[in-house]
């Protein structure tokens, strides 16, 4: 601690050693304002700067070693020991995530007011690994997030620099879904035909008898999906307060809804069969993956869910820090220009 300036009165020496800055006034010629900033503000701030450096210095390296495999690379094809047909094999995979599956999922994020600050925290994480699952499976699905709005966003916004807005094969509305099959630029007339607004409310209901609502509390179980539809996940965490809150919600709106096949294939599990969002969601790829609901359940849900289970511990996955999640999104876009 450094001594107090003799010319300083004790209060402006007790200012500076607990942190207190002075900063002149931009508009104003003035004495200096004082700027008060707590202990807990000073770590945050230091600890900012210190993420910020050691973010900067990580991409740095991952430009570096891409440049270093790249050399290697041409290195080993001129000396004759590169495997063509390994390397073709590689780049017709890449190709193969990049089509995708076909279909389309969506987050409706429309709960935000029926959640605490924890659970809004919980959902982000589960958004997290949902991306993460997206962006590593073979068949990738589009993912569309809605209603995007209020302390979800707030939350998704402080992450990582707002890193959720870089994610691939990922799109977000602050709109409902309903906009998937709505027209709201649409004309009320077609040069004096009233065929213009018939064709398009045609065309709303077809495009509305695609979407499928995934929820617990549907007494309709979905036996496959299909490439040309799009299913809802509601995502919410609520411990199971609200009953039936996203099968009203489906009725009420007059959209298709049905439930993942737990008890068909899995008969140990209790009756309580409610998922988080990022389960839901690793199901349906690997039922895309694998053509198998069982295998997919299995392969997914946890064993401490399961009556006779053994594994009472969490799995590395929901170890992990979302932040960690997050954070790969520079290695995504590293190896999507690799």
């Amino acid at each position: 601690m450094q001594p107090a300036d003799e010319d300083q009165t004790p209060a402006e020496t007790n200012d500076a050693q607990a942190g207190n800055i002075s900063a002149p006034d931009p508009d104003s010629n003035g004495p200096q304002t004082q700027v008060k900033m707590s202990k807990n503000a000073m770590k945050k701030a230091a600890k900012a700067e210190r993420y910020q450096a050691f973010k900067l210095e990580r991409r740095a390296r991952e430009k570096q070693m891409q440049k270093e495999k790249k050399k290697i690379k041409a290195q080993k094809r001129a000396a004759g020991e590169l495997d063509d047909s390994v390397e073709v094999e590689e780049k017709a995979r890449k190709r193969q995530k990049t089509s995708g599956f076909g279909g389309k999922v969506v987050l409706d994020l429309a709960f935000d007011e029926l959640m605490s600050e924890k659970e809004i925290n919980s959902l982000c994480s589960q958004l997290a690994y949902t991306y993460s699952a997206n962006r590593n499976a073979s068949y990738p699905f589009h993912l569309l997030c809605t209603s995007l709005n209020g302390r979800t966003r707030d939350r998704l916004e402080a992450i990582n620099d707002g890193a959720y807005r870089r994610w691939t094969h990922t799109e977000w509305w602050e709109d409902s879904y309903e906009q998937l099959w709505s027209f709201p630029g649409a004309s009320t007339s077609t040069e004096g035909s009233s065929e213009g607004p018939a064709q398009n409310q045609a065309e709303s209901e077809t495009k509305k008898q695609s979407v499928v609502y995934l929820t617990a509390d549907s007494g309709e179980e979905i036996e496959e999906l299909k490439a040309d539809e799009t299913y809802i996940i509601g995502a919410l965490v609520d411990h199971n307060r609200y009953k039936n809150l996203t099968l009203d919600k489906a009725n009420k709106q007059s959209i298709r809804h049905a439930r993942l096949p737990i008890g068909k294939y899995i008969s140990s599990l209790p009756t309580r069969k409610v998922l988080t969002v990022n389960q839901v969601f690793e199901i349906m790829l690997k039922w895309v993956e694998t053509r198998n609901w069982e295998e997919a359940l299995h392969s997914v849900i946890p064993k401490r869910k399961f009556l006779n289970g053994k594994d009472d511990k969490k799995s590395p996955e929901e170890e992990q820090v979302v932040t960690v999640v997050l954070n790969d999104v520079s290695d995504a876009n590293v190896e999507a220009k690799d």
